[in-house]
Formats: C-alpha cells, sequence, structure tokens
C-alpha cells in the first residue's frame, strides 16, 4: 500500500504542497452536494499543471464521436458531463506579482477534507518574488443544506510587511473540455451583469439547450469587522469580476467571503432561471457564512448517523471507507429524480455519460440498505422512464416487437458509448437492470412498484434475451454468440457464462412476475411468447471445465496460455497502460469479476465448494485493473473463508482513489465502485444478504479488526450492527420488531432491544 497523503480517520491531508500529485489531489479532494461538484482546484492562480473542473449535475453536450458513427446503429455522439463556469476564482497581487504557488516559495503547506463536515480547507505559507512573505487560510464547501449553493471564506495575512494586496474574485464561463472530441467549446453566453460586489454568467449549451445560471456575491472583513469597499468591475466575453486593493496591516487578518449560486434548468425554466440564481445567493449573503455553514455541517452529521461504518484498530481500513460513503453521498443524494450516478461524479471528466450498469449492480444495494426506499426506487423509475429510449435502442440493432436494450451509457436514455465492443456486444448490463429490480422487492417488498413499472422493463428485457439467443443445432442448446462479458479483456467472445446464466435468469423472473401479476389475463404477453421463453429457460447452454464445477468463462477459455497475475512483472502493470489491445485480449489476464460476479448475485443457486472452487480457479488470474473488481472478490473471499485475500482485496477497493492503485486518479474518482467498497464490509466481513426468505447475518472480522459497526435498513426498520472478536450484536433501533437470521439462528428482536451471538 503506498499513501499518498496522511492517514487520519475522518480526514484528508496534505502537509507538503507537491506538484507533482496537484491533479490527483484535485480528485480526492473534490467537493460536492449532489447537484454540483468542484474539484479541489486553487482559488487564486496556478501556472502549474491542473484539472479545471465544475460539474452541474444532468447537464452535458453530444460530443460526436470520432469513431464508427456511420455504422447502423452506432452511436452518433458521446454524452461529455461539462466543464461549466469556474465560480471558485479570487486572484490575489502584491505589488503587480501574483500568488501563484507553482512560482513563488511554498514555505509551509496544509490541505485537508474533513469528511465529517463536508469542508475542503487550506492553509499555506508563501514568499513572493519580492520578498514579501503571506499566510493563506481557505475554507470550501458545496451546502448539502441549500442544493444550489456554495461558500468560500479565503483569508490572507501579510507576514512581513503592511501595504496595498489587491483582490479579484470573479466567475469565469470561458472553461472548455479537456476530452473535447473535436476541442469544441460547448458553451454560448445568453448574458452577464457585473456590479459592485455582486456579479451573474447565464450560459447555454450547444445542441442540447441546457441552461445554467452561476450569480456571486462577497463582502470583506478586517478579522471580525465588515469592511466597506468601493471595487472596480469588469467584464468581457464569459467572465465577470470585481477587484480592489486594500491597505493590509501586518499581522492582521483579512478575508473575503464569497457566496455563489448554480441553477439550471435541469430544475428551473428558462425565465426564472437567472432570478432563482440572485435569489439565492442573496440570501446565502445575508445570511452568513457561519450560518451557511452550520446548516452544511449539520446536514452531513445527519447522512453519518445512519451511513457510517466504525472500524476500530485500522486507520488506513476507516479512512478508506468513509472517504468512499462521502463522496457516494456528494455524488447522489436522491433529491432529484431526473439525476442518476457517474461513474466519475464531478471529480472528473472522463466516462462522460451519467449512467452505466454500476447503478444497479453496486450502487443501488447501498441506498437500499443505507437511505429512504424512495431513493432506490426513484434510480429504478429513472431507468422505467427510458423504457421506450431502450426499445428504440434495440430496434436500431434490428431487435423488435418491444424487445430493450438499456443503453451502456446514457445521459437521457440514449446509448452514447462509442466503442464497439462495448455498444453492442456488453449487453450483460441488461440483466444488471433486472436484477436490481428483482434486489429492491426482495429489500423493500414493494409489489406496487414491481407491478407499475418494474414489470413493463422486465419485459422489454426478457423480449431482447429471447431474441438474442439463438438455437445451436450441434450443442442442441440455447446459445449466444459475440458478447463482451464483464471481463473487457475478452471481446467478441461466444457462451460467456456470466451473460447467458443472467439472461437466462431474467427471462424466468419475468415469466415468474407474469404469472403473479395475472398470468393468462395479463394481456402484455401471449401464450405463445410465454412458451417459446420456457423453452429458452430450460434449454440453455452453459460452458463447465470438464470434471469440474468450474464454469467457463466463455468457449474458448482453455485455449489460452494458461498463466498467472504472479507471472506479470511490476513493471508491466497495469497491463492495459503497457501492453497492446491486442495482447490483451489473447491473454489469460481477467480485468475483473465475471464468472465471479455471476456467482456473488446468485450465490444462494450454488453449494460453498462451487464457489470456491470456481473463485480459487479465477481469482489468481484476475488482475484487477477495473474499479468494480475488488469488491466483489472480498464478498466472495469473505463468505468461503480467505479472510486474508478479503482484506487484502479490501484494503485494494477502499483505497483505490486514495493511494492510486491503477495510476489514474488525476482523471477522476471511482465513484460508483465506492459502493462496493460498502458492499466489501458489509456484505463481505458482515455477511449480510437479504433473501427472499428475510434477512440473515453471518459475520466474520479481519485479524487487523478490534471491531466494526454499521448501520442498514431491513424493510424500513433501521438495525445497528457491531461485530467484534467475540460476538455480533444486532440491535433494534426501529420502532417495529424485525425477524432475522443470526450465525444460522432465527431470531426475533423487538424494537428498541439487541440480540447477542457469539462468533
Amino acid at each position: 500500500m503506498r499513501n499518498l497523503f496522511e492517514i487520519d480517520a475522518w480526514k484528508i491531508v496534505e502537509n507538503k504542497f507537491d506538484p507533482s500529485k496537484q491533479q490527483q489531489a484535485e480528485s480526492i479532494f473534490s467537493i460536492g452536494n449532489g447537484s454540483f461538484g468542484q474539484r479541489a482546484n486553487f482559488e487564486e492562480q496556478y501556472s502549474g499543471d491542473s484539472l479545471q473542473g465544475s460539474y452541474v449535475g444532468g447537464v452535458y453536450y453530444p460530443d460526436k464521436t470520432r469513431v464508427g458513427w456511420w455504422k447502423n446503429g452506432y452511436p452518433e455522439y458521446f454524452a461529455k458531463v461539462l466543464n461549466s463556469c469556474n465560480w471558485i476564482g479570487i486572484n490575489i497581487e502584491v505589488d503587480g506579482i501574483p500568488l501563484d504557488l507553482n512560482s513563488c516559495e511554498v514555505k509551509s503547506f496544509h490541505r485537508e477534507l474533513d469528511m465529517q463536515h463536508g469542508l475542503l480547507t487550506r492553509h499555506f505559507k508563501v514568499k513572493l518574488s519580492n520578498g514579501k512573505e503571506l499566510e493563506v487560510q481557505s475554507i470550501r464547501f458545496c451546502s448539502m443544506a441549500k442544493e444550489e449553493v456554495a461558500a468560500i471564506s479565503y483569508s490572507v495575512t501579510p507576514i512581513n510587511f503592511s501595504g496595498n494586496v489587491k483582490f479579484t474574485p470573479y466567475l469565469d464561463g470561458k472553461v472548455s473540455n479537456h476530452d473535447a472530441n473535436y476541442d469544441e467549446f460547448f458553451w454560448i453566453e445568453d448574458s452577464r451583469k457585473v456590479d459592485a460586489q455582486k456579479g451573474i454568467i447565464c450560459g447555454r449549451t450547444k445542441k442540447t439547450n441546457f441552461s445554467v445560471a452561476t450569480a456571486m456575491r462577497f463582502s470583506f472583513w478586517k478579522e471580525s469587522e465588515l469592511l466597506t469597499i468601493h471595487p472596480n468591475v469588469a467584464e468581457r466575453d464569459f467572465y465577470v469580476e470585481n477587484n480592489f486593493e486594500h491597505y493590509l496591516e501586518k499581522g492582521i487578518s483579512y478575508t473575503l467571503k464569497k457566496y455563489v449560486a448554480i441553477t439550471s434548468t435541469m430544475n428551473h425554466s428558462d425565465f426564472e432561471l437567472a432570478a432563482k440564481a440572485i435569489s439565492r445567493v442573496r440570501d446565502a449573503y445575508t445570511g452568513g457564512f457561519d450560518k451557511l455553514r452550520q446548516d452544511h455541517e449539520q446536514a452531513w452529521l445527519k447522512i453519518w448517523e445512519n451511513a457510517d461504518i466504525v472500524i476500530k484498530g485500522d486507520t488506513a481500513a476507516q479512512q478508506g471507507i468513509r472517504f468512499n460513503i462521502f463522496h457516494l453521498y456528494q455524488t447522489y443524494t436522491g433529491k432529484n429524480a431526473k439525476l442518476n450516478i457517474g461513474p466519475k461524479g464531478f471529480t472528473g471528466e472522463k466516462y462522460g455519460g451519467a449512467t452505466y450498469w454500476d447503478t444497479e449492480a453496486y450502487c443501488l444495494p447501498f441506498y437500499l440498505k443505507t437511505a429512504d426506499p424512495k431513493i432506490a426506487r426513484q434510480l429504478l423509475v429513472y431507468r422505467y422512464n427510458h423504457l421506450n429510449a431502450a426499445i428504440e435502442n434495440a430496434e436500431k440493432l434490428g431487435f423488435k416487437d418491444g424487445a430493450a436494450l438499456y443503453p451502456m451509457v446514457t445521459m437521457n436514455g440514449e446509448e452514447c458509448h462509442n466503442e464497439w465492443e462495448i455498444t453492442f456486444e456488453e449487453i450483460h448490463r441488461n440483466g444488471a437492470i433486472a436484477f436490481g429490480i428483482y434486489n429492491y422487492v426482495r429489500h423493500t417488498g414493494d409489489r406496487e412498484y414491481l407491478k407499475q413499472y418494474g414489470f413493463p422493463v422486465l419485459l422489454g428485457i426478457a423480449r431482447f434475451w429471447t431474441q438474442r439467443f439463438n438455437w445451436s443445432e450441434s450443442k442442441n442448446a440455447y446459445v449466444m454468440l459475440g458478447v463482451t462479458g464483464p471481463n473487457e479483456y475478452e471481446n467478441n467472445v461466444n457462451n460467456n457464462w456470466y451473460t447467458n446464466y443472467i439472461a437466462r435468469w431474467c427471462i424466468d423472473y419475468c415469466l415468474k412476475i407474469n404469472e403473479e401479476i395475472g398470468g393468462s389475463n395479463n394481456k402484455l404477453m401471449s401464450e405463445k411468447e410465454i412458451k417459446a421463453m420456457r423453452h429458452i429457460v430450460e434449454n440453455v447452454y452453459f460452458p463447465v471445465l470438464e470434471g469440474t464445477n468450474i464454469f467457463l468463462q466463455q468457449d474458448g477459455f482453455m485455449d489460452k496460455e494458461q498463466l498467472s497475475a504472479h507471472d506479470l512483472p511490476l513493471t508491466e502493470r497495469p497491463i492495459n497502460q503497457h501492453w497492446s489491445w491486442d495482447r490483451i485480449l489473447r491473454s489469460i489476464f481477467i480485468k475483473q469479476a465475471d464468472v465471479l460476479q455471476g456467482l456473488y448475485l446468485f450465490e444462494d443457486h450454488f453449494d460453498i465448494e462451487t464457489i470456491r472452487e470456481n473463485f480459487d480457479f479465477y481469482e489468481p488470474k484476475t488482475v484487477h485493473e477495473s474499479s468494480l473488481s475488488p469488491c466483489v472478490h472480498v464478498i466472495l473471499a469473505a463468505k468461503i473463508g480467505n479472510l486474508a485475500k478479503a482484506y487484502e482485496l479490501y484494503l485494494r477497493t477502499s483505497r483505490l482513489d486514495l493511494d492510486d492503485y491503477n495510476h489514474e486518479a488525476d482523471e477522476g474518482l471511482h465513484i460508483t465502485s465506492m459502493a462496493g467498497t460498502w458492499m466489501a464490509v458489509v456484505e463481505g466481513m458482515a455477511g449480510v444478504r437479504v433473501h427472499e426468505s428475510g434477512l440473515e447475518i453471518n459475520p466474520t472480522i479481519p485479524e487487523a479488526w478490534q471491531s466494526y459497526t454499521f448501520r442498514i435498513l431491513y424493510q424500513t426498520v433501521p438495525l445497528e450492527i457491531s461485530i467484534d472478536k467475540q460476538q455480533v450484536s444486532v440491535k433494534n433501533i426501529g420502532t417495529n420488531d424485525v425477524s432475522c437470521s443470526v450465525m444460522g439462528q432465527v431470531v426475533q428482536i423487538s424494537a428498541g432491544e439487541a440480540y447477542l451471538a457469539s462468533i
């Protein structure tokens, strides 16, 4: 394990400025509030390497793809999450010399992300080229209490002089995406206005016509005294600023408090957009920084009451899990039904689209067990709202009669991923969505959702699978050709075991739900269609290694040279950054759980020896170069009793970005895999499962941990589960009694009571 920053249970701490880590730090120290977010760029000018990033939820641009768009069914664009107006800017100058950490002498530096309270702070001392020294302290947050508001407190103290210092708070909408396919600027300025101590910029995206208004106000203080200032104002294309010089006394702190409001047409009409931004920022300014900060901190403390996992005895593990939970809630709060969970959240531009299969496979279990059920329901209704688009996506590929293929990447239901082996072949995503519906229903018992929203989606997916299978005379079974499974280091393979298995399960589950909600009286399915689906369910082909319980990843898997990841030199890892794609595709090495992904989802279909045999076969071949990989392996390793491997991979998944295992944190964080980290603790170490028969808890504890405690919701009943070396405690902190299985013993736990069992 290599630690980029300090180990602390509640904080991410950087105690020395290292320009070579700056872009990694910009990602790791990012802040957001579910509505918008900001990379940890500096407020003041910085001329070193940096990836400026300010992102607004749901606002995107359809950047025309460079490859394949002329082919039938190929997406014409890749949806780009847009870099929007830079709202944090506060430039500082002394005698015409800018404060710039890339050009001045940095005498001390401390950057801190306080995850408990949602605050990003910096405290540093610098010496400018003219010999004058400054001490700067900044505090920044995106309000979790007022989701369209952010605030900055920026304090400057002269250390060895008294004299004039120039302050320039500004808004800059002239920002570009780093990953634009054609170096295009994606915004059109609609209006701007600037006045003393205030300003606003309104911009609109090309093609998609999303409008965003960014408004600022600020005040200036000498310690606790509010000062009257008379700033100059300036404006140019997509830019507004105030600037003023003020005489600063040696050793005295002067603070600029900047308030920002960001509104968009995701939530407001064009007509009211600017007025709403002005109103929001005025209210923040009037209420003051301290009140805004207090409300924000209280909102975070409320989240932590239910979402926290407390690990004693292992600070690195504790920091890792809190870092993951923190970024999950910064990305998605469930307040806006139009939004979903992007794989980079508000931390970077890579991956573009807002929704992947990650949401249903990894994020949904987290929100199901830590948040109000309506949040998970909302994530699934989001897919129902895109059903017609999924049917259109399938039609483009030649499917018919209501078959639905959900996109690999989307913002509005339309496929916008531009790599053919994923767009056309990684169709297992359909299965994850169906499994998400099943998972939600068994957690909540919400049959009304299933009938109104879930079944139409299941039916569209089942129709797709029915048409995607074809009959093989030689195998006397249904096969599925030309797919890419979860392991993206194999493309265009036949009979990927995971895809075949989840496809068959989807069809079978659809038939069961059809029977449940009306059977032959339900006019959505004909008897002919039902019969055809049943024939497929009973006759799907699965590749198996003869004489074993090992399910082959695909038909040709044993034709590959059977190597282990330990055979790879460290100098060639990660292989996706050192090998050609051709070499990767021909190799045995697995990017992420594939067969094991299926054994995780459907573990109650298999005995423990089958799971162990497959784990021992596949894990040594897995290089874990997907962020989604380690967490699934943790869960299975814990289940089969391999706690050493479970703990090793837990640290990898929980600290994937903190320690930058895959050397890509500079591009943004792996938000959706962070939910997998939570699963690694709750479903892995603690053995929490929700089956159709009820809740089960079969805990283990890593040797390095003294104890761990967390809360879950089960059918709206909150439970607090504590595990140490001797016992497990399950406390019912709700108002209704609950039944569950603890260490194989079925128990009834009354409201307010706890059940204890020895480990």
